[in-house]
């Protein structure tokens, strides 16, 4: 038999929910977007949890990805496309729930490489107007924000 929990959904309804949940409804959850409630809608306070005992270093990804997070299907939902855009292109999560799906979609599948030396990278002794200028060019943020970093700073974006 299934474990019951009760929800408080973004509307402030208390919903009761069979363990597990459905993976939409606890990203919700983990984000705190909804919160775990008892059945009278007060706080819910869980047991302390014991310590889990260290884990081996499990490798990231799996054989059949390589590692790589898998681009979402042309049917799933923009949940999905917002964490691959996330954990892929490291779109910031409030730019990216921004985005339409389209925009999501339209994103490449593999990021653009890293510069390298040589590929119109100054020098580290170049003063930081080169790195805002190379910053910018290279589409990792916007002239404002370059300006905001220190020039070891927007060296270390492209280590």
């Amino acid at each position: 038999m299934a474990e019951t929990i009760y929800v408080r959904g973004e509307g402030g309804a208390v919903i009761a929910m069979d363990l597990p949940l459905p993976e939409g409804i606890q990203e919700r959850l983990d984000r705190g977007a909804i919160q775990r409630v008892n059945a009278d809608g007060s706080p819910h306070y869980a047991a302390p949890a014991r310590a889990p005992a260290p884990a081996a270093a499990v490798p990231q990804g799996s054989a059949l990805t390589q590692g790589i997070v898998p681009r979402p299907g042309a049917r799933a939902n923009k949940d999905d496309w917002v964490l691959w855009a996330m954990a892929v292109h490291a779109v910031p999560e409030a730019d990216a729930e921004a985005m339409t799906k389209t925009q999501l979609q339209e994103l490449p599948e593999h990021p653009a490489p890293a510069a390298r030396p040589g590929d119109g990278r100054p020098d580290e002794s170049a003063d930081k107007s080169a790195w805002i200028d190379y910053t910018v060019k290279a589409g990792r943020m916007s002239r404002e924000d370059a300006e905001a970093y220190t020039k070891d700073d927007l060296i270390a974006l492209f280590a």
